[in-house]
């Protein structure tokens, strides 16, 4: 879309902070909901007669995990404790002597740095950590991998445990794939996108100095500039994610944009009216869920967390079509991989997001229990993230998604 008089541009930047927004998230994903349930769509059917059926899986997946129904948040926070080993314990070491903003900011460089790495893994990768001898695949692997990596300072010019825009940018592959231990029998799905994506952090790292400093650049001053956007210790969530997204925005690579400004996690779908753009972040709302508890360390209350969505990939997806929820109309889509850009995983994703508020309202209402209570973001932890690679567990080997995506490593 092409920049034209200023009631254009105007125009222009009203729809690229619509399309940052959750409320633009649900709206858009609603519509192709919609479409999906009006029979309209050639990959899928929806059948909300198996809600209950997917709430009780899920209860019961969480009153495994969590008795007591303390559930925490699903972030990157928990795969650092994969295997019941202390982790954080040796990083709160490594911090210790740093004020709390200036832990708060470490645990920033880390919560961004691993999240930015954390895209499918493909089933073929593990990560062996030496100290423990755990051998460790997927997210948790990857978040193993990047936590020693950064414990070790790889990710600092001054091999600190923190990350700055200088040696982001001069990080080489090869060391990329050392960290991950990468070789042709332990092949990581797009490493060169993760670089890519770290070297990218390191450019708009130096391009926004009023969300990251001006004097030594690094994600982890996005903490000062949380801070500064508080009241009375409140911050929203949606604050942190309109941070997140206005400040990385430029590190995706090809994707949509208007103005100028890089849309990141959007996509094109002709069922949807106006522009036919369906917004759906998952990335940066994974993030944004992972930089609250750094937050929270702060004594900070963080409000309206039931307005950032549910994460749209194949975990929660998978739940809903392996238990029903969505059903494919043409069996080809199972035994045939997709772009994130095709019909076919715009329409799932959507699907997820809308599909997982109905089974969060229905997992609470079956535990009597309020949003405040039991927040979505407790419930994709406990819950249907879980019980997506669960049952996929269960239903394939390898526990791998019902249906195959091509990743270039930077959406999922």
């Amino acid at each position: 879309m092409e920049i034209g008089t200023a009631e254009t541009q105007r125009t222009q930047r009203e729809l690229v902070a619509y399309l940052r927004s959750p409320e633009a998230i649900r709206e858009r994903c609603g519509e192709l909901f919609s479409w999906v349930c009006e029979g309209k769509s050639e990959n899928f059917l929806c059948d909300l007669n198996q809600l209950g059926r997917v709430a009780d899986y899920v209860m019961e997946v969480i009153r495994g995990e969590y008795p007591n129904l303390d559930v925490p948040f699903h972030s990157r926070w928990r795969h650092f404790e994969v295997g019941g080993v202390g982790r954080l314990a040796k990083l709160n070491t490594l911090l210790a002597g740093l004020s709390p903003e200036e832990k708060a900011a470490a645990k920033f460089d880390l919560a961004i740095i691993s999240v930015l790495l954390d895209a499918g893994a493909g089933d073929r990768w593990h990560y062996h950590e030496q100290e423990t001898n755990l051998r460790l695949g997927r997210s948790e692997g990857l978040a193993v991998a990047s936590f020693q990596m950064f414990c070790q300072g790889n990710f600092a010019s001054d091999g600190l445990p923190q990350a700055d825009a200088s040696r982001l940018q001069q990080l080489t592959e090869a060391e990329l794939a050392a960290g991950f231990q990468v070789t042709a029998d332990n092949p990581l799905v797009g490493i060169g996108g993760r670089l890519n994506l770290l070297q990218k952090l390191g450019q708009v790292l130096l391009a926004s100095p009023h969300l990251f400093g001006d004097t030594n650049p690094r994600p982890g001053n996005l903490v000062t500039y949380l801070l500064g956007k508080s009241e009375n210790g409140q911050l929203a969530a949606t604050t942190v994610l309109s941070a997140v997204l206005e400040g990385l925005s430029d590190i995706w690579p090809g994707r949509l944009e208007i103005a100028g400004v890089n849309l990141g996690d959007v996509w094109e779908h002709p069922a949807i009216s106006d522009d036919g753009l369906v917004p759906f972040h998952k990335l940066s709302q994974w993030l944004t869920y992972s930089l609250l508890e750094p937050l929270q360390e702060l004594g900070l209350t963080i409000t309206g967390l039931d307005r950032l969505t549910g994460l749209p990939e194949y975990r929660n997806g998978g739940l809903c079509l392996d238990l029903g929820l969505i059903s494919v109309k043409n069996p080809e889509i199972l035994h045939t991989s997709h772009s994130v850009a095709s019909a076919v995983i715009v329409e799932w994703r959507a699907l997820t997001v809308i599909l997982l508020d109905r089974i969060a309202a229905t997992v609470r209402e079956k535990l009597g229990m309020s949003p405040e209570e039991l927040p979505l973001v407790k419930i994709l932890q406990g819950g249907t993230w879980t019980a997506g690679r669960k049952i996929a567990a269960e239903l394939r080997t390898g526990g791998i998604p019902p249906i195959q995506i091509e990743s270039d490593g930077t959406v999922f």
